[in-house]
């Protein structure tokens, strides 16, 4: 009898029709391919009982400049640190004023135009959506400095513990909806002023100076754009700048103007305050039906295997919630998305950037961020409000890691195919089962067969012109699939 190899291409591919994903592996969680190789995303664990008061949105680490290491994050009216030994302190800037923790959109009593609906009845969503509350956060050296895109207030946290000391507003700072620290050492003010096309920067290295004198480096610009500015990155010596339509590049080219700005992409605008995250040599963000990449040049479309499973299962009323965070360790971007049925983040998309591989799979979180000065990248639960350290171990707290194909066929025509072996291909025999579904029609019955446990061989016993494959890893193993294969012969027609 034949082998057949069911040698399936690393990565997923959802487009389409289900037909159109035939010998790709469709549906997935908590897997990723390396040089080929499916192996499991590993698992996590609670850095800290301390949790925040609510879902956390936005969220960094860093190292000051005595090796101390801290954890930022904040929620929709609070701001918290994680000290060195993990307790969470609450270092909330006085007067801060409490935001949404999900978004909302005003279509209640009152919305719309008088006379236009009945009396007591809700108005349709004919405006925009205001979005969740989250916090942009970055160093100003060995500083935090944040904002929070309802109370707009740039603050400040010097890394006093003693009082402790909360975080304090940026003495004449403008107000803003987001900052970003450029690399020459320039604060960003982002939506400053309360324009959502301004950006106004301090002097370089004094952010309590803001009014543009001939003496200092200050000075503000307000984009040409039809849209709103969601963020900023530091990118390859540049500054980006996201709005929700199009995305500028900040130059920094000395007095008197100090910055140039250019549009570097139409069309090409973000879904949220955090949908972007970078990597070395680029940047890569969510848009409203596709993602883009940035590398210098022109902002540029990234094609994506699985956009039609993402932007066809989001609820798009809550995509302000959409965050992104780099994975350095294993040359990947994630991105965690609400889906449709969802009021909270529950599945993510991730993307390595080396291999152009693009995985899917479901987890709940509402901010990241890389390793930075730690050992494991860390996210935080909506369902506790506890940061966790990621990459580490294999407990996966009730979730299974899993693939399964599309459609396989091993047979043409009217052909049937019987099959009765399978020869599996792990690195550690029986650290995963294979369950298979057969069809003799594409739209035809489907039928389950399995799971087995891995011996060489293992036998089976089902027949079809098509199947499906799907494998689940153990979750205490750190195991490896490379190529199955399964041993058939003809069985007439059907």
């Amino acid at each position: 009898m034949p082998l057949i190899d069911l040698d399936i291409p690393a990565g997923v591919y959802r487009n389409g029709t289900d037909m159109q994903a035939q010998g790709r592996w469709r549906d997935t969680s908590l897997v990723r391919w390396r040089d080929g190789c499916m192996r499991p995303v590993k698992g996590w664990r609670k850095r800290s009982d301390d949790a925040a008061n609510a879902s956390v949105r936005g969220m960094i680490n860093w190292e000051d400049n005595t090796g101390n290491r801290f954890i930022a994050g904040g929620t929709y009216n609070k701001l918290y640190v994680w000290q060195p030994n993990t307790d969470i302190v609450d270092i909330t800037p006085a007067g801060l004023l409490s935001g949404r923790p999900d978004a909302a959109a005003f279509t209640g009593y009152g919305g719309g135009f008088y006379g236009y609906y009945g009396y007591g009845v809700a108005r349709p969503e004919i405006g925009n959506i205001a979005p969740a509350t989250s916090w942009q956060l970055d160093t100003w050296g060995q500083y935090l400095v944040a904002v929070s895109n309802f109370d707009q207030t740039i603050y400040e946290w010097q890394l006093d513990f003693t009082t402790p000391t909360v975080a304090a507003a940026v003495s004449n700072a403008p107000s803003a909806s987001g900052i970003v620290v450029t690399q020459e050492r320039f604060l960003f003010a982002l939506g400053a002023d309360s324009n959502p096309k301004r950006v106004e920067w301090s002097d370089r290295e004094d952010n309590t100076t803001w009014t543009p004198a001939t003496t200092n480096e200050a000075g503000g610009f307000e984009l040409e754009t039809s849209g709103d500015i969601l963020l900023g990155r530091a990118v390859n010596g540049e500054t980006m700048i996201l709005t929700t339509r199009d995305m500028h590049v900040a130059k920094y080219i000395g007095p008197p103007y100090v910055y140039s700005f250019e549009r570097a992409g139409s069309a090409c605008g973000g879904v949220s305050k955090h949908c972007a995250a970078t990597f070395d040599g680029g940047a890569a963000w969510m848009g409203v039906n596709s993602f883009f990449l940035y590398n210098g040049g022109a902002a540029q479309k990234l094609p994506c295997e699985v956009s039609d499973y993402v932007f066809n299962d989001i609820n798009r009323a809550q995509i302000s919630k959409v965050f992104a965070m780099t994975n350095s360790t294993y040359n990947e971007i994630w991105w965690f998305y609400p889906s449709a049925g969802s009021l909270e983040n529950d599945r993510y998309v991730s993307w390595n950037y080396v291999e152009n591989i693009w995985m899917t799979g479901e987890m709940a979180r509402t901010a990241g961020c890389d390793r930075g000065p730690f050992q494991y990248p860390m996210m935080a639960d909506p369902s506790d409000n506890k940061i966790y350290e990621h990459e580490i171990s294999y407990n996966y707290h009730g979730l299974t890691p899993y693939a399964e194909t599309g459609p396989i066929r091993i047979a043409t025509g009217d052909q049937i195919m019987k099959v009765t072996r399978l020869i599996p291909d792990e690195q550690t025999q029986g650290d995963v089962t294979t369950t298979f579904k057969s069809r003799f029609y594409p739209n035809g019955t489907e039928r389950t067969y399995g799971p087995y446990t891995m011996a060489n061989p293992t036998s089976v016993r089902f027949s079809g012109r098509q199947i499906r494959m799907r494998i689940e890893g153990d979750q205490l193993t750190d195991w490896r699939l490379g190529i199955n294969r399964i041993d058939a012969v003809s069985g007439g027609r059907r």
